[in-house]
């Protein structure tokens, strides 16, 4: 079998042909839009305005990929699968545009689509992107959905998710809710950075951004976090250069809040790269103690030292292999807190991530639940007794969360749920309304309820002997 290949027809110039670029190899090559879409973009050398319009080309095509299908079905013969790839990406981006990125003229994306048609193809194919676009303007786009239809079948065109899950969502959660949550996942994510507690106070933060010319707001949600809106990129930011932020996501940063590690304690996060969740414990800690970060990548181990020393942090000691295999490089029952952080199947993770609707199957979901349970099992004989393990992912499978929890629970009696959380962390959430009564001491957070990503935490401790 061929091997696919990368978009023919040399370099991509301007912001639509970076965005189809980008689109071809995510679909072609399995390509992760977030990293295709930066080379890229780094490539190109686009102006600010030009990079910001491919990257909303980009993530806004993929979220809506199969309401745009849905139309274009009845449009184009042969669609999707008999019209070649690069095709299909420019008329689903120019698509895209036309419908829902309406600042840009109309006339304006037809006819750099039909040019980059002609550039890229031949004469026969601008006019066949011609006459779709020209078509789509003269007649509108797709009908008003039927009230006949199925609900999944209604959400799954209206907010462009995979009907399978959106069929599951609403088994679990409810219509209402599933169709909140879909929503939600077609917004921009907003830009949220943890103040380094070791470098400075939130207040001092927020000040600096603000006078600097940006908005910026404490976090309704993390103790330490803050929103930045038209911020640019923060990774850029001298705060960020000097240690006093890392770019998190806010559900993310309840992850080590809820470990609530003490000075001095010994602490193994598992699967630790890029270093997000370790340097937060380290911050906690104030740097005093120990934090084993451990990831089965020996290249992103680079990635923890590098944010460790940028932070200022001394106590964070990586190492790399599978975490399966901890208990044979670990001393049983030698840790205070350990922390997994599970792979999982992303769900929670879909605004910031849209290909991932698209990319997971309901066989995902399975397999990485015997992963968890697996990981759990081996590094659940690292815990001290009376010490804490915190089980996460952001995912918002229930089979990956609860399930794996409950059914770890039963396999391993001297294990309980802990909800003695932090009160900074339960205060937010109870006032919102989002804490379940019957609390024991694990949460699923979901997308729409504070616009941060969907997460699940789970707060387990070890019986002391």
């Amino acid at each position: 079998m061929k091997k696919p290949s990368r978009l023919p027809g040399g370099k991509p110039q301007g912001a639509r042909e970076v965005a189809m670029s980008v689109l071809h190899n995510v679909e072609m090559l399995g390509a992760y839009s977030g990293l295709e879409l930066n080379q890229a973009l780094q490539a190109s050398e686009l102006s600010r305005p030009d990079a910001a319009l491919a990257t909303e080309l980009v993530y806004g095509t993929i979220q809506r990929l199969n309401t745009i299908d849905h139309d274009l079905k009845s449009r184009v013969k042969g669609w999707p699968n008999k019209i070649e790839p690069w095709v299909r990406s420019l008329l689903r981006m120019s698509y895209y545009q036309l419908r829902w990125l309406t600042r840009v003229p109309a006339h304006a994306a037809v006819d750099e689509a039909v040019r980059i048609a002609k550039k890229r193809g031949h004469a026969g194919i601008g006019g066949l992107v011609n006459g779709v676009l020209r078509g789509l303007l003269r007649e509108g786009f797709a009908a008003v959905l039927p009230e006949s239809m199925p609900a999944a079948e209604r959400i799954s065109l209206t907010h462009s998710h995979p009907q399978w899950l959106v069929e599951r969502w609403i088994s679990e959660y409810g219509e209402s809710v599933t169709e909140q949550m879909c929503t939600a996942n077609n917004e921009p994510p907003h830009a949220s950075a943890r103040v380094n507690r070791m470098r400075a106070s939130r207040d001092q933060v927020v000040a600096g951004l603000t006078d600097a010319g940006m908005e910026a707001i404490a976090s309704p949600l993390a103790r330490e976090g803050i929103i930045a809106l038209k911020a640019g990129n923060l990774v850029h930011s001298d705060w960020y250069k000097q240690g006093w932020i890392t770019v998190q996501d806010e559900s993310s940063m309840l992850v080590a809040a809820v470990a609530s590690p003490k000075p001095g304690m010994r602490v193994l996060d598992c699967c630790a790269a890029p270093g997000g969740k370790t340097t937060h414990l380290a911050e906690i800690m104030r740097n005093e103690g120990k934090i084993i970060a451990n990831d089965v990548h020996p290249h992103k181990e680079a990635l923890i030292k590098q944010q460790a020393e940028r932070l200022g942090l001394t106590s964070v000691e990586t190492m790399t292999g599978d975490a399966l295999e901890l208990p044979k490089r670990i001393e049983p029952q030698s840790c205070d807190v350990v922390l997994l952080d599970a792979p999982c199947s992303g769900f929670g993770v879909i605004r910031r991530k849209p290909e991932i609707k698209w990319n997971k199957t309901a066989e995902d979901i399975e397999s990485l639940s015997r992963l968890q349970s697996e990981l759990l099992s081996a590094v659940q004989s690292l815990v001290k007794p009376g010490g804490v393990l915190v089980y996460s992912t952001c995912t918002i499978a229930s089979e990956e969360n609860e399930s794996t929890i409950n059914r770890f629970l039963s396999q391993h009696p001297d294990f309980t749920l802990d909800a003695n959380w932090p009160e900074e962390v339960l205060t937010p959430i109870r006032e919102s309304g989002k804490l379940p009564e019957t609390f024991a001491g694990m949460l699923q957070l979901l997308p729409q309820m504070f616009g941060s990503d969907g997460f699940f935490i789970a707060r387990l401790r070890k019986q002391s002997q």
